[in-house]
């Protein structure tokens, strides 16, 4: 371990695992570390005998919720836009080859008490029961602005700059009223509160678009895919790439302290009197504690059922989005449910989470509005974790810290982050423009 290295990565969490995959294929010797005997750090998946150890204390989960080997019960689940950012990525860095995926069944929006499949498309806007009559046609407009919007072709902005009109101003154009716009904003965008309406619609454009062809691209009932066997499946997928391009993994490392130099800039990592010596570290927060801030928290509950959520028609894996104006919070509410079709529970057996950003302390009460909708549960655990940004100038201390996940269940807001790392690490953007056709190996 006493070598010199480009990078060294601290944690095997999911954004630590993408950039030291695409570190290493870029040439750079990356050497990565975690202090767990596990893969994942917060975002790790769990079998059944961990998460009683983790919830309960104990080792002996009941027998009638199956074998332990059978359950992947992803800490931090989140589902994927089929043609999002973080599928480009992982077919940018060849990761595909490792993995399989599995289209989510269904996507769906709580409005007025009820859950609603989310519509994405004009025709689906005009069967919605979300919408009266005359409301659907404004509607179906609106969307097909948004279908046939095409940045660089003037022709298809209809005289609006959306760089510079606001989302409430669109709206308003097309007159939808705030129902419709909610679970535009929420369900199709993904924004987390109501900030978008006063920044440029040309954002909320891009993200509806990426929606709509997401949804296209699997014929499915919604945008999302997953790993079969869980997100627990994506790190070891970047530690095998890692290693391909002469990168080197290595778990149960106690400690990991960063070493500085008199000038505050990072030079190495000590671990068990060794130290290797680097330019650059990348790490979550709990690496270096002293170079972050608290800024929220996230509460969850996760939920081991036999049957699919209610109102969902079915579907062994979905997504619903509680927005805030509809339980009068500030931000979103996320239902997460995956199955046994996907691998991650034993037949019969659905995982189901809830989740959010904590506006209390209370987190049974604060998740009521969202596990009330689950129906019938075998086990509930309830959770909360610490969200934490860092506070350091990376160009000072070549540091890059990730901020701790969010509470929304899709890859959208994590991927970010990444590639916002990425550029501050190497000074380039990652080339996303990739062929898509790459990660549907799996769809059935």
């Amino acid at each position: 371990m006493d070598e010199e290295y480009d990078v060294v990565v601290l944690g095997t969490g999911l954004k630590e695992c993408i950039l030291s995959g695409l570190l290493s294929v870029d040439g750079l010797k990356v050497l990565h570390m975690d202090r767990n005997d596990y893969y994942g750090g917060e975002s790790s998946s769990l079998n059944l005998i961990q998460l009683w150890k983790r919830f309960r204390g104990s080792d002996k989960p009941p027998t009638h919720l199956g074998p332990s080997r059978d359950y992947n019960v992803d800490m931090i689940p989140k589902f994927m836009m089929a043609n999002g950012t973080l599928v480009r990525v992982l077919i940018h860095t060849d990761v595909t080859k490792y993995l399989s995926f599995k289209a989510v069944d269904g996507s769906y929006v709580f409005n007025k008490g009820k859950i609603h499949k989310v519509p994405a498309t004009d025709i689906e806007a005009l069967k919605s029961p979300l919408m009266g009559l005359f409301e659907k046609r404004r509607a179906r407009k609106f969307f097909i602005y948004v279908q046939d919007y095409d940045e660089n072709d003037p022709k298809t902005h209809e005289g609006l700059d959306l760089t510079r009109v606001t989302t409430r101003e669109l709206i308003s154009k097309y007159g939808l009223d705030d129902n419709t716009v909610d679970f535009i904003g929420h369900a199709l965008a993904l924004h987390r509160d109501d900030r978008y309406l006063d920044e440029p619609a040309l954002d909320t454009v891009k993200r509806m678009k990426l929606y709509s062809e997401s949804l296209a691209r699997f014929q499915g009932g919604s945008p999302y895919i997953y790993p079969l066997y869980g997100l627990g499946e994506l790190p070891q997928a970047f530690a095998r790439l890692s290693a391909v391009y002469g990168g080197t993994y290595m778990l149960n490392k106690p400690e990991c302290k960063v070493e500085f130099d008199v000038e505050g800039k990072v030079c190495g990592v000590t671990s068990e009197g060794e130290t290797a010596k680097c330019k650059k570290v990348v790490c979550d927060p709990s690496y270096l504690p002293n170079k972050v801030r608290k800024v929220g928290k996230v509460a969850r509950a996760i939920a081991i059922m036999s049957h699919p959520i209610p109102n969902t028609d079915g579907s062994h894996s979905v997504q619903v989005i509680l927005p805030q104006k509809q339980l009068g919070r500030k931000s979103d509410m996320y239902l997460f449910c995956c199955s046994y079709s996907h691998n991650v529970a034993p037949k019969g057996k659905f995982i189901a989470f809830v989740s959010t950003e904590a506006e209390t302390d209370h987190p049974e009460m604060e998740l009521k509005p969202g596990i009330d909708l689950l129906g019938p549960v075998d086990e509930l655990f309830f959770d909360t974790y610490d969200r934490f940004v860092p506070v350091n100038e990376p160009s000072l201390d070549n540091c890059f810290i990730s901020t701790s996940y969010d509470g929304t269940t899709h890859f959208e807001s994590t991927v970010m982050d990444v590639l916002h790392m990425y550029r501050m690490i190497t000074g380039k953007d990652v080339d996303l423009s990739v062929d898509l056709s790459a990660a549907s190996a799996a769809e059935e």
